[in-house]
């Protein structure tokens, strides 16, 4: 292998993952269909600033009744349709890059007007894009969080190592699985993470006397 040759491969996959990313995101703009980016792009942009393009999906949360006009959209310009999940999924592809049209997160997450109009519009590789906000993905990285999924536990923790969170709209959001962020939010505690103890507390509330959660 020649010096180099690894970062060149490596700069053609990433070079076409950004440009399937510009066309989906172009494509479901043009469509007049709201979302927000969530996934591993999201989880680089607002938390742990590493991501590796190889293997990686545009994942895409649009509201329940735009999931398939959006896979049309797509589809229109150019994209392969591919099975997905009905109760949770579409999926294009193009270029072996999955766009993955998710209308449905883990613990019953739905795109709404108050996710989306916190949706943060940051930089990603050059680009802006509307992403979901730090709350709402950490919300969903913990609720998601299993063992086919371990990294989500650390990606959690990175995004409130990053920066200030609005706790009141997190402890409202963490209501679809509050046991399941609490246990998050005390563990990033005993690593000196700046979780403020009435965002503990109030979880510990809200979960007090309830089998589940």
């Amino acid at each position: 292998m020649r010096p180099g040759e690894r970062n060149d491969e490596h700069d053609d996959i990433e070079e076409r993952f950004l440009e399937v990313l510009d066309e989906a995101t172009d494509a479901v703009r043009e469509a007049g269909i709201p979302f927000v980016i969530i996934g591993g792009i999201a989880s680089a942009a607002l938390g742990r600033p590493r991501w590796n393009p190889e293997g990686a999906d545009v994942d895409m949360f649009v509201r329940v009744q735009d999931a398939q006009t959006a896979q049309d959209a797509l589809a229109q310009a150019g994209f392969e349709t591919g099975e997905g999940e009905p109760h949770w999924v579409l999926k294009v592809a193009r270029n072996d890059v999955t766009v993955d049209i998710i209308f449905r997160a883990a613990g019953d997450l739905y795109l709404d007007e108050e996710m989306l109009s916190r949706a943060e519009l940051t930089e990603f590789r050059g680009r802006k894009l509307p992403l979901v906000s730090r709350e709402d993905l950490l919300v969903m990285k913990a609720l998601a969080f299993g063992e086919q999924t371990p990294s989500y536990w650390h990606e959690a923790l990175g995004i409130i190592a990053r920066g200030e969170l609005d706790w009141d709209y997190l402890i409202r959001r963490a209501r679809h699985g509050a046991r399941r962020i609490l246990s998050l939010l005390l563990y990033a505690q005993s690593n000196d993470l700046p979780v403020p103890a009435r965002a503990v507390q109030e979880l510990f509330e809200l979960t007090d006397g309830r089998p589940g959660g």
